[in-house]
């Protein structure tokens, strides 16, 4: 037991608008402490309301390290930034710098501001933008001038893709601070300073797959490295130290190169390129690919390899004096350098990756991740610092899929405070057909239509798919006498307001809304899930992960995926300790395969039904009482 974390803890909690004694909070923090001071890493599973971010910053401020937290969402880093350590500022008595560092494109870049407000050139460039876009920019390059941090966050409006894109770059195309002419007063490098000297650095976990990937260039020095929500570090990581090659790119490096090189027979080639891109890939969409690429595909890339190449020569053939050139002309090399060496590590077979086309029909993109993730994050985490990986829900095959070593880790699970038993029931529809039946369909209209109207609306039904999401919607809307929102209706945060705003709201939605999503009180009081949400058995890359594994990979990829997966869906239900609820899930596998008792271990410790009776009655309780 660590006293002064104890007496920390207690301080800070203390403090809160609502003090609450957590047992959960305070066995995590001294987990947490004893890692930060032992150098062993930590694996720990802490249920919602348990509140993980005071227990694991707590510790490792007053154990004298230097943190980087690194969070799964921009959401969470921001909450990290607004609300989480300033209060630990005022409250702990332990003084500590804290900075947040996001990736470049999340910064206004002072010289594509400097050169839209180019009276010439400026002028020119915004010709090819729509008025209501055009309007937009205007207004982000007037805001420049009176942010104190650049951070697209900071903004109190949202501006169009299309129009932050124009007063931004992304790391593929910055030439760095010494080499543009905006580098003394750029934002991207004076977060960067800020994190220099923090002892605590709030990053997002593909910033941070990125400084793995870069032989840690990326972020200062570091004793701990927090990942929370780590059940997606195996994904983030995958994407990030692989390669991508998108049609995309070509789109930002003709855009790039339209503001420097007046010469179409250079610039229409790469313009046509993404093109070139989708043609190839299409056809292989959603499969791996072998090695070497199928014709096509091998073809395609060495064609728009050469196309960079011809607009290579031309920019190395600009000669001028004139800083804004300068720095356009830099910007171009910096973006087709970047977008050569993505498509040469595509072209070399590289031992222990796999290739595959993801993306959609219109916007194909060539992959090549890595088969495991293990040794990238053995080398550049686990064998550097201390890690402490925390979550609300942890596969039972984590520490193995990231390579945590073995015998080298602790785990723990410190539950929930809520008292799931009391107020929430799970309902198992073990009558139902099986999901894979023609009449699954209609047997899981039938069954939300009863327990929407036993519920009154408050309910967030979740799908596996957005087919059947679409036909739950239409089946059910003209059976209940509630308003049915689907995700098709209004962008995720809109969505998620109209239907607290509504009482008696009903909201279909697909696995996006699977986490993430936080609305406490009456306004959901019931989850319905559709299926178990096993990943695709076509998914190319966990495909091969699976031919990698043989028999073990249901066990290790399959099952541990669908259990976390339902355990955070089950998750949007119980958000503050006066929630009630029913989670109804309409698989009956839950209840008959011999896997059940697997992901039933992984779900809160709710009641639990088999009679739809009984969940109806409870439904009933809570919204009329």
């Amino acid at each position: 037991m660590n006293p002064d974390v104890a007496a920390a803890l207690a301080a800070v909690t203390g403090a809160l608008p609502v003090a609450e004694d957590r047992p959960g909070q305070q066995q995590m923090a001294q987990a947490v402490a004893s890692a930060v001071q032992t150098g062993r890493h930590l694996v720990v599973q802490a249920g919602t309301g348990t509140g993980k971010t005071l227990g694991y910053l707590v510790p490792a401020i007053v154990g004298g390290k230097r943190v980087v937290v690194a969070t799964a969402t921009k959401a969470l880093q921001d909450q990290l930034a607004a609300k989480d350590l300033p209060f630990l500022q005022a409250h702990l008595d332990v003084p500590f710098d804290w900075a947040v560092l996001k990736g470049r494109s999340n910064y206004v870049c002072m010289q594509r501001v400097r050169e839209i407000r180019d009276a010439d050139k400026g002028q020119l460039e915004l010709e090819e933008f729509a008025a209501t876009t055009k309007v937009e920019i205007n207004r982000l390059t007037k805001w420049a001038g009176s942010t104190d941090t650049g951070d697209q966050a900071s903004l109190d409006w949202a501006p169009s893709d299309r129009a932050w894109q124009a007063v931004s770059v992304g790391s593929d195309e910055c030439p760095g601070a010494t080499r543009c002419p905006m580098g003394s007063v750029c934002f991207a490098e004076a977060a960067r300073q800020r994190a220099s000297v923090a002892d605590v650095i709030v990053v997002n976990m593909h910033l941070y797959g990125l400084h793995v990937g870069s032989g840690g260039m990326l972020l200062p020095e570091h004793d701990v490295v927090v990942m929370d929500e780590a059940h997606q570090l195996e994904d983030i990581m995958s994407d990030t130290v692989g390669v991508q090659v998108a049609g995309g790119r070509f789109t930002t490096l003709t855009a790039a190169l339209k503001r420097i090189l007046d010469d179409p027979q250079v610039v229409g080639p790469l313009a046509e390129a993404s093109v070139a891109v989708r043609d190839a890939l299409s056809p292989f969409l959603g499969q791996r690919l072998s090695s070497p690429f199928p014709d096509a595909v091998q073809q395609m890339l060495v064609d728009v390899r050469g196309r960079i190449d011809k607009a290579q020569t031309a920019l190395r053939a600009i000669d001028t004096d004139v800083e804004d050139a300068k720095a356009r002309k830099l910007r171009g090399q910096q973006l087709a350098t970047r977008l050569q060496e993505s498509i040469d590590l595509a072209l070399s077979s590289r031992e222990g990756y796999v290739a595959f086309v993801s993306g959609g029909p219109d916007y194909p993109r060539l992959e090549i991740a890595p088969l495991e993730v293990g040794g990238v994050l053995a080398n550049g985490i686990w064998s550097q610092r201390t890690a402490v990986l925390c979550s609300a829900t942890i596969p039972s095959s984590l520490g193995a899929r990231v390579g945590l070593p073995a015998g080298g880790f602790d785990e723990l699970d410190v539950g929930s405070p809520f008292d799931y038993e009391q107020h929430s029931l799970l309902y198992c529809a073990l009558h139902m057909p099986d999901p894979r039946s023609p009449g699954f369909a209609a047997a899981v209209h039938d069954e939300l239509t009863a327990l929407i109207t036993a519920a009154g609306g408050r309910t967030l039904a979740l799908f596996t798919s957005w087919k059947a999401m679409d036909a739950a919607a239409e089946a059910v809307r003209a059976r209940v006498e509630v308003p049915v929102l689907t995700q098709r209706d209004l962008p995720k945060t809109a969505l998620v307001k109209a239907f607290s705003d509504d009482e008696h709201a009903c909201l279909f939605a697909t696995a996006g809304f699977f986490q993430g999503v936080d609305i406490p009180g009456r306004t959901l009081s019931l989850v319905v899930i559709d299926r178990i949400p096993f990943p695709r058995p076509d998914d190319p890359l966990l495909s091969a992960r699976r031919e990698q594994l043989g028999a073990a990979a249901f066990g290790q990829i399959d099952l541990p995926r669908a259990a976390m997966l339902l355990a955070q869906a089950t998750g949007r239900l119980i958000r503050t300790a006066h929630d009630r609820g029913v989670v109804a899930v309409m698989d009956p596998r839950l209840g008959k395969a011999n896997y059940r008792w697997d992901i039933v271990k992984a779900l809160p410790p709710m009641k639990r039904t088999r009679h739809r009776a009984e969940a109806e009655a409870f439904l009933r309780e809570i919204t009329t009482g």
